[in-house]
């Protein structure tokens, strides 16, 4: 009886927000570590207006010829950095809200309160980290070359400067509307989904004390990442369109996320607006995988340390 009260006030007990935002940050440096080619190939095929790039393949080797294969490092250290802020704040802020969403005597969360909890997360995420970082990621992207007199753009801390003097400090929000839909939608799928994955595949409920093995982690995640990038192909095009637009330079063709949507299709056909989907889909469900691999292995340690009281 004392064991049974005791397991069940264990039960009642959470791992803190703050403990979920620094177990995804770490999992986001070593995600942006290995998977950054991926997403310059995805930059460069969604704006690829001519057809230039036959390919992934084709157009990761046409960068390192033309470019060198540093070239397919472009951009790392938003994307890094972009990575570990976005993490911290999409975990953090998603277990703070998945509490709110908690039924106030059982302490159980609804699939329904887990997928409103996943959507704020993705907004919040969307609007304070991912926007700015990703219009800086994505013009550093587009240039093509390596030589410094030849580029617009020196590196990150130049480029957003010279985005906020030359297009106002709300050039930094270019393409927000897309990127919290993309974002909202993706964090409520991928959240409903992993844990789904994980009590199907693996009998884990959250907050049970168990720690999935790595592999295990990983197989969920995959399979959780897959799901957002279908879904959310066109948000994700549209988003790169806007954020590559500068306003200096007198490039604005598309005016908002419909426009771009109704311009796209009407110009290049409706699969264009899932271009760059192979690439999002050989990024995305692997990066999830790294990240959820690290991040369950940090939150079980911390769950059977110090809530559980268990032997490591």
């Amino acid at each position: 009886m004392v064991e049974e009260q005791k397991s069940n006030q264990n039960r009642q007990k959470s791992i803190p927000p703050y403990m979920k935002a620094i177990s995804g940050s770490i999992g986001g440096v070593v995600e942006a570590s290995c998977l950054q080619p991926i997403d310059v190939i995805k930059t460069r095929l969604q704006l690829d207006r001519v057809g230039a790039y036959k390919g992934i393949l084709h157009c990761g080797t046409t960068i390192s010829k033309a470019e060198g294969v540093r070239a397919l490092w472009k951009g790392l250290t938003p994307f890094a950095t972009h990575l570990t802020l976005k993490y911290a704040l999409r975990m953090g802020s998603n277990a703070i809200l998945q509490t709110a969403f908690k039924d106030s005597h059982t302490g159980k969360l609804s699939n329904h309160g887990r997928f409103l909890s996943g959507f704020g997360a993705g907004v919040l995420e969307a609007l304070v980290i991912v926007t700015p970082f990703e219009v800086v990621k994505i013009r550093l992207q587009q240039q093509k070359g390596l030589s410094p007199g030849l580029l617009k753009y020196k590196g990150p801390v130049h480029c957003a400067r010279m985005i906020i003097r030359e297009e106002g400090l709300l050039g930094l929000w270019a393409g927000a509307a897309p990127t919290v839909m993309r974002n909202g939608t993706n964090q409520a799928a991928m959240f409903t989904a992993k844990n789904t994955f994980d009590v199907l595949l693996w009998r884990k409920n959250e907050g049970d004390g168990q720690v999935l093995q790595p592999w295990q982690s990983m197989v969920s995640g995959f399979m959780a990442g897959t799901l957002g990038p279908v879904c959310t192909g066109p948000f994700d095009v549209v988003k790169t369109r806007l954020m590559a637009q500068s306003r200096s330079d007198g490039e604005i063709k598309y005016t908002g996320m419909f426009h771009a949507i109704r311009t796209i299709g009407a110009e290049e056909g409706v699969l264009a607006l899932w271009k760059g989907l192979l690439p999002r889909l050989m990024r995305i469900p692997p990066g999830q995988a790294i990240m959820w691999a690290v991040a369950d292995q940090l939150t079980g340690f911390y769950e059977r340390r110090y809530i559980y009281n268990a032997p490591l």
